[in-house]
């Protein structure tokens, strides 16, 4: 076990896409494009963490690895940090890369650059985010916004993350919901109740801002397609179309 570990939360449900890991896209599951895009970074171990026998079953069939998780987790850092626990009790690694299994079209050099916040002491959990260069964008409640502080060229400390409008000059900045936890972080975080502004937005990260944690955000070209409909299920699978 190294000190950089990649887990990767499925779960087999969803409203919106049902059995969205398993969803084939160029004679491969999902999840198994986005082992592999894990594995290409080089950071570490990369691990799917899963409730569904059939999601591991397919990452051993690749070559991958699994490990099982309660079925009950309300999020995915809950998911992994219970993977955690059971992988690595002897607390060998120090930093934990949550990466969505849902991002098929997820460039490795992304990974490799949200662990680069984590260089800077202070930092507890680091994260990414592209320029918003689409204006409509720009009033989408489901593209996330983060506004924060720039610290040093490509890299901002946040101080908001929102579903709100963009407001005032730019530039403005989309989240993407790939995570970097400090151990001790990741620790501490699942175990804070959810903060009101958590609520409010629907927001995760926001528990970790509410607490006074800090989270640094890498700034990269572009943002990776999240699959959670049949529309982007077929636009992914045109984009890995081979």
């Amino acid at each position: 076990m190294s000190d950089t570990i990649v887990l990767i939360p499925a779960r087999l449900s969803s409203t919106r896409l049902p059995g969205k890991p398993l969803a084939e896209i160029g004679g491969a599951p999902m999840i198994v494009h986005v082992m592999r895009k894990a594995l290409m970074a080089q950071v570490g171990d990369v691990v799917v963490a899963t409730d569904s026998e059939a999601v591991a079953a397919a990452v051993e069939k690749a070559g991958g690895r699994a490990v099982m998780t309660r079925a009950d987790h309300v999020s995915g850092s809950d998911r992994i940090y219970e993977a955690l626990e059971a992988l690595d009790p002897e607390h060998r690694c120090q930093r934990v890369v949550n990466v969505q299994g849902d991002l098929p079209t997820l460039d490795p050099a992304d990974i490799q650059a949200a662990l680069q916040p984590l260089a800077d002491p202070a930092v507890d959990i680091a994260t990414l985010a592209a320029e918003i260069r689409d204006p409509a964008e720009l009033t989408n409640p489901n593209v996330v916004k983060v506004t924060g502080e720039t610290v040093a060229p490509g890299r901002l400390r946040a101080t908001a993350f929102t579903r709100a409008d963009a407001a005032g000059r730019g530039p403005h900045y989309h989240h993407i919901g790939l995570y970097v936890y400090r151990r001790a972080a990741l620790a501490r975080f699942v175990k804070l109740p959810p903060s009101a502004n958590e609520k409010r937005e629907k927001l995760e990260q926001l528990r970790a801002l509410d607490a006074g944690m800090r989270i640094d955000v890498a700034v990269v070209a572009s943002v990776p397609l999240g699959v959670d409909t049949p529309q982007e299920l077929a636009k992914a699978r045109q984009i890995l179309k081979t």
